[in-house]
């Protein structure tokens, strides 16, 4: 399980984009899909969709690395640390029950 959990988390660090809206989630947590857009055209001259843009965080949520919530009309991301914390454990503290194949 925990193979399966670390490929889902390196298949969505495998894409600069995707990288990207890390960076800006750490920068400032919590941001909307509009706020994402303009954030990677500003600061990386990124000018994709917002389409293409959900499609990422979609894949940045089926690896656990961005949670969304609701407020009202809108939808908030936020950071997830604690699956890039298990993959990091496994290799940093060998001989603990994550490490096992």
């Amino acid at each position: 399980m925990v193979s399966s959990m670390a490929d889902d988390v390196f298949k969505a660090l495998a894409d600069p984009t995707r990288r990207r809206i890390l960076d800006e989630l750490v920068d400032r947590d919590g941001q909307t899909l509009f706020e994402i857009c303009a954030r990677l055209v500003t600061k990386h001259g990124l000018g994709l969709s917002r389409q293409a843009i959900s499609q990422h965080l979609a894949v940045l949520e089926s690896a656990d690395l961005v949670r969304s919530r609701r407020q009202g009309r809108y939808k908030f991301h936020d950071l997830n640390t604690e699956p890039l914390e298990r993959v990091v454990t496994r290799w940093l503290r060998p001989g603990t029950p994550e490490s096992t194949p």
